[in-house]
């Protein structure tokens, strides 16, 4: 297996390297919504016994709801990561795989891991015979690039006639519902829909994700993750927040990135891409940003794939977006070779 990819939230890292106690810190470096919501009750039953099938189908049936699968009740599982690893076993031998990027290079990495060759693609007019599963994440971590449901319908049907399948991470999908194909996996069995829980919700820690695809790939997917494979708790918690009003949510992670908006335009950074989560930036000298703002105990995501690019994500609040902004009022004070 390469090397373990950096991914956002790495306060405690950060801290040791730059100073600092762990709470004093601003972390902007993930997509989670800022403020976690409140919690539903969680009954003792649910901490103390083993999940059971009414617990599961209750998951279900509401996660079916909230992403409007036509009928298709997706699967829990502990996390899109626990998915990932599982698609080597979706691959058909000798076959290539076709990942849209840059991107979440999680796919990338497990892939190749697995001996399969994967080839980052830019356009659909890419996908070849030769590739035998294809992965897009719609909207893109850290881009923001989105593609049309009629185009990833189109891209579907193009790995079918060549025995492929289609996986789509739609794990920022949440505030844009219009994007989603959840509800055309009835249809297309080749189609494979992964669903992030914690992000939108604000709740990563539950560790928790929902999968949408044919039932012989649920059954594969569920026999390989093996039983109870989430908790009661999580399964509680998203079968309450699933079902009820989320509106008052998505208001709030758009007031949010608004105002992360504000303060990149008053700083002179270039907004080039992001979701409703976060915000991606080009700066010549993103490295040096990127450590200046770790001095002021403010951490964001850089990318060694590109030193140019810095990805912001929300702060929780006012408060938060002014700390941003004088750290970088006092950026643009200084020479970028003194940061």
């Amino acid at each position: 297996m390469s090397a373990p990819i950096v991914h956002g939230g790495g306060i405690t890292e950060a801290a040791a390297r730059f100073g600092g106690r762990f709470e004093d810190w601003l972390d902007l470096s993930t997509g989670i919504n800022p403020r976690a919501v409140d919690l539903p009750p969680v009954p003792l039953q649910a901490w103390h016994r083993l999940p059971d099938n009414l617990t599961i189908d209750s998951a279900r049936a509401a996660a079916a709801g909230y992403y409007r699968t036509s009928g298709i009740h997706p699967l829990p599982v502990p996390g899109t990561q626990s998915v990932i690893q599982l698609l080597p076993r979706l691959v058909p031998a000798g076959r290539r795989v076709a990942v849209f990027g840059p991107t979440y290079g999680e796919y990338a990495r497990v892939l190749t891991a697995a001996g399969f060759a994967v080839d980052r693609v830019v356009r659909a007019e890419e996908l070849g015979p030769e590739h035998g599963l294809a992965v897009v994440v719609n909207p893109n971590n850290p881009t923001g690039r989105a593609f049309h449901p009629a185009d990833i319908l189109a891209m579907a049907a193009a790995m079918k006639a060549n025995g492929g399948a289609l996986v789509v991470d739609e794990a920022f999908g949440d505030l844009q519902p219009d994007l989603s194909v959840a509800g055309h996996v009835a249809a297309n069995d080749n189609l494979i829909v992964f669903r992030s829980f914690g992000k939108f919700f604000g709740l990563a820690g539950l560790r928790l994700g929902f999968v949408v695809a044919s039932d012989a790939v649920l059954e594969a997917f569920g026999e390989r993750l093996g039983p109870w494979a989430v908790s009661g708790p999580a399964l509680v918690i998203s079968t309450a927040l699933m079902s009820g009003d989320t509106e008052a949510i998505a208001a709030g992670i758009l007031e949010r990135r608004a105002g992360l908006d504000a303060v990149l335009d008053d700083a002179g950074l270039k907004r080039i891409g992001g979701t409703g989560l976060f915000v991606l930036v080009e700066q010549a000298d993103a490295s040096a940003l990127h450590q200046h703002l770790c001095k002021a105990q403010i951490l964001t995501r850089k990318f060694d794939y590109d030193a140019r690019w810095l990805r912001i994500g929300l702060a929780p609040d006012a408060e938060g977006d002014q700390r941003l902004a004088d750290a970088l009022r006092h950026w643009n004070t200084l020479r970028p070779g003194e940061c």
